[in-house]
């Protein structure tokens, strides 16, 4: 049985790419019982392929080395893709929210280097995102500003994915109107 665990994970560590994460919080948490209080930790993790890849996790546990595995884990599990322009910006601007929290994020100039701050930052640079404008506003809590980065990071688009859904090709959708060559 041991010997096809074993197996089993030397396989699961050659698929899978190699994978950079960020401690982005670390929590006690604690339970009154009978006797005291127990101590456990909690833990937010941020991983990704630094290629446009990122996913999050967190994980609870009564050490902290435990608690950050299990959010490691986790957060392999739920990675999603997002488009980049170049592999080091986003293609156009968007906007995310989760609850409370909300973020804006800009496609910036080559140069511009991650401007965010935080949690969002973190995410930004798993990402493999190199130049990006970010502002959250409302909720501070990590929790809420990685879910609501991830949330405008789902709706970014590549010129590619727009054309297909139009069913035109990329040059019809990058081409500029004739009004605006016009005016230059």
């Amino acid at each position: 049985m041991a010997e096809r665990e074993n197996r089993r994970d030397r396989r699961e560590r050659e698929e899978t790419p190699e994978f950079a994460d960020r401690l982005v919080a670390i929590n006690r948490v604690s339970k009154t019982v009978k006797g005291g209080k127990r101590f456990g930790f909690a833990a937010l993790v941020v991983v990704g392929d630094q290629r446009g890849r990122v996913g999050f996790g967190k994980g609870k546990a009564k050490e902290v080395p435990e608690a950050i595995r299990k959010a490691t884990e986790q957060a392999k599990r739920q990675m999603i893709r997002v488009p980049l322009r170049d592999g080091r910006t986003l293609h156009h601007d968007t906007n995310g929210r989760h609850g409370a929290g909300k973020v804006v994020m800009r496609a910036a100039e080559a140069g511009t280097g991650i401007i965010a701050g935080g949690p969002m930052r973190a995410v930004f640079e798993m990402l493999g995102v190199q130049d990006v404008v970010a502002k959250s506003l409302g909720s501070q809590n990590p929790y809420n500003m990685i879910r609501a980065t991830l949330d405008g990071l789902k709706q970014e688009a590549s010129p590619r994915m727009v054309a297909n859904r139009r069913g035109k090709k990329v040059a019809d959708i990058l081409k500029k109107p004739e009004a605006e060559v016009a005016e230059a």
